[in-house]
């Protein structure tokens, strides 16, 4: 391969390469924080003419379901309306009120970000209008439906278990996150040793 200019050289092979980004235990809080919430959510499956008037409600067949935000093949099934915000529960639970088909691509990319703000995002990674999702207001049009449809469960877990139980559960969540914030500076000194003796040989 031959390049015009060193710069051009610099510019192409600088943006065909790029190092995977640094995994870190301190950066798991998040997916700690969602298996503290999802070792508590009750779990209530739908019944059959549930799921039948949910896609329905979507414009979908049972033998064709597609990806409410942007028509891919389904994978999964998506929380609507997010069940953490701010390290801690919103109060959903998981049932079929509150679950919409997804793909992973969209189920990752929304996060814990409102559908309708992430879905018209221009900027959002993988949202359907960045993607150039053409039937985007139809799909908007049918998520309004669906959350028209019923209202879903909603939980105060403080109210339900106690201010003590709510408050302990919460302190091991903090107790697991100092612990990985410890083992992740020993994790740094180890992997600076480990850089240094392959620079030393």
């Amino acid at each position: 391969m031959s390049f015009e200019t060193e710069d051009e050289r610099r510019k192409l092979l600088s943006a065909a390469f790029w190092m995977p980004s640094v995994q870190t235990m301190v950066s798991r809080k998040s997916s700690i924080t969602n298996a503290f919430v999802n070792a508590i959510i009750p779990v209530f499956p739908p019944t059959l003419d549930e799921i039948e008037e949910a896609l329905a409600i979507l414009d979908m067949q049972p033998g064709d379901v597609r990806c409410a935000y942007c028509g891919l093949k389904a994978t999964e099934w998506d929380h609507l309306r997010p069940l953490v915000l701010k390290h801690r529960p919103t109060g959903y639970v998981s049932e079929i009120a509150n679950l919409v088909p997804s793909c992973s691509k969209c189920n990752q990319s929304k996060g814990n970000t409102h559908w309708r703000k992430w879905i018209t995002s221009p900027t959002a990674t993988h949202s359907p209008t960045r993607r150039g999702v053409l039937d985007t207001d139809k799909r908007i049009q049918r998520l309004e439906a669906f959350e028209a449809w019923r209202l879903p469960k909603m939980i105060d877990f403080e109210t339900v278990l106690g201010k003590d139980d709510w408050g302990h559960y919460w302190l091991l969540w903090e107790a697991v996150n100092s612990e990985l914030k410890k083992c992740q500076d020993v994790a740094d000194a180890l992997r600076d040793r480990i850089a240094l003796s392959l620079r030393k040989t």
